[in-house]
């Protein structure tokens, strides 16, 4: 992932380390999670066209009785979520218990595209209806890839 200009802060309340986080116009704890989410956010925003918008962080699901939150959320043109993007720590091995996660939060979003990243890793699946199967891609799409399928 191409790097950006982040700004991060000491904390006037806690004395920790902070960055910002453009889409929640806030700014947030920095952990090493954090720190992919955000630049994975600034690849698809910059590299990859989509629009500033259309990506929610930390979105909040229901998941039978549990509340969850999805790292990520891409949505359409309509407001229909359309693909789950889970985030690791760069120190995270990107297991099956991770793609186990994205799965359960999709229980409730139900979307055809599942990323998860841990910043050195990245792993891309779209749902082929037809086949009734997931189906890993070589790469991320673009936006316009995204909403064309």
């Amino acid at each position: 992932m191409p790097s950006y200009e982040v700004r991060t802060r000491i904390s006037p309340k806690s004395s920790l380390m902070e960055i910002w986080d453009t889409q929640r116009r806030r700014w947030v704890k920095l952990t090493p999670e954090e720190w992919v989410r955000q630049h994975f956010v600034h690849y698809l925003i910059g590299t990859m066209s989509y629009p500033s918008g259309r990506i929610g962080n930390e979105v909040c699901i229901r998941v039978g009785q549990l509340e969850r939150r999805c790292d990520s959320v891409v949505f359409g043109d309509e407001g229909e979520a359309l693909m789950i993007v889970e985030y690791k720590a760069p120190s995270v091995r990107l297991s099956q218990d991770v793609f186990d996660q994205v799965a359960r939060y999709n229980i409730a979003l139900r979307v055809d595209w599942l990323v998860v990243s841990n910043g050195m890793q990245h792993y891309c699946c779209h749902l082929n209806r037809e086949a009734s199967r997931w189906e890993f891609l070589p790469a991320i799409p673009d936006y316009q890839a995204l909403i064309q399928r």
